[in-house]
């Protein structure tokens, strides 16, 4: 029996992108968390943006405090969003709401940022029905 490999080889490509995106089961999407800090690092890149900030030993909420690596969306997504390359910088102080990870570790999906103007970045589409209050030191 003779297969047509071509059918299959393209039915397989639709499968690729699929294994190319995580899902944020990773994350616990209930649960907002409040992160004040000075920016590390600021990686504006795809396939997932990454804001790392230090949060300090006098954090209002003690469990914040350390390195926290929080994961922002792609950049066509957060540029929709009022995002740019240019948002933070190495130094700036960032306040931000984010959904931690589920283990416990110290990374975070952005929900969104409070910008030094009080506007607010939202790191995807999907806004609030009701807003969560920002941080407060």
């Amino acid at each position: 029996m003779k297969l047509n490999v071509l059918p299959l080889v393209a039915l397989a490509s639709l499968a690729l992108p699929a294994y190319a995106h995580h899902s944020f089961g990773m994350f616990e999407m209930t649960k907002n968390v409040g992160f004040e800090g000075e920016v590390l690092q600021y990686n504006w890149e795809n396939p997932h943006s990454h804001l790392v900030i230090k949060v300090p030993a006098d954090a209002k909420d003690q469990s914040t405090v350390g390195t926290w690596d929080i994961e922002l969306q792609s950049v066509n997504i957060m540029s929709r969003q009022g995002w740019n390359r240019s948002t933070y910088k190495v130094g700036d102080h960032a306040v931000l709401v984010a959904h931690p990870m589920r283990d416990g570790s110290k990374g975070a999906s952005v929900f969104y940022a409070v910008m030094p103007d009080g506007r607010r970045l939202y790191g995807d589409i999907a806004r609030p029905v009701t807003d969560t209050p920002a941080p407060s030191k």
